[in-house]
């Protein structure tokens, strides 16, 4: 783990944070058109999302970002925060968890700690663990 001045942007965060082993993430928090499905999607951080290809792939409707409120209300945290391990406040598993096959594939991934003045290298299998404890199996696919 290490420590660095709060980030709230990908390039914030690459200018801020050491180098650090693992894949570099953004993690987006999304919900559909009628706001009953929530995803947390997580990609390679110089990835661009295609929303609209993305909801033919999880079969729902339009998606777009979720509110501050929302989010807070979801997984506990606030814009800049997000990440996996936000999870742990998704007791009802109310949001599901997206993950791009190439952040899957990777033997360790970035995230910060439920706060965005850190960033945390965890290995696949920790973050398998995590995962399971928190009952939230990842959908694994090519994001869009």
């Amino acid at each position: 783990m290490v420590e660095h001045v709060p980030v709230f942007t990908i390039e914030d965060a690459l200018k801020a944070t050491p180098s650090l082993d693992g894949i570099k993430t953004k993690n987006v928090f999304l919900r559909d058109a009628k706001g009953a499905r929530h995803f947390l999607v997580i990609v390679p951080h110089d990835k661009r999302l295609d929303l609209a290809a993305l909801a033919g792939a999880l079969s729902t409707t339009k998606l777009s970002m979720g509110s501050p409120d929302r989010l807070q209300r979801h997984l506990g945290v606030t814009p800049g925060a997000v990440s996996v391990f936000a999870l742990i406040n998704d007791a009802a598993r109310a949001v599901e968890l997206v993950i791009d096959a190439q952040v899957w594939a990777a033997e360790k991934v970035q995230a910060h700690p439920l706060r965005n003045t850190a960033t945390v290298s965890l290995p696949r299998q920790a973050l398998e663990t995590f995962l399971s404890m928190t009952g939230h199996a990842p959908v694994v696919i090519p994001v869009p």
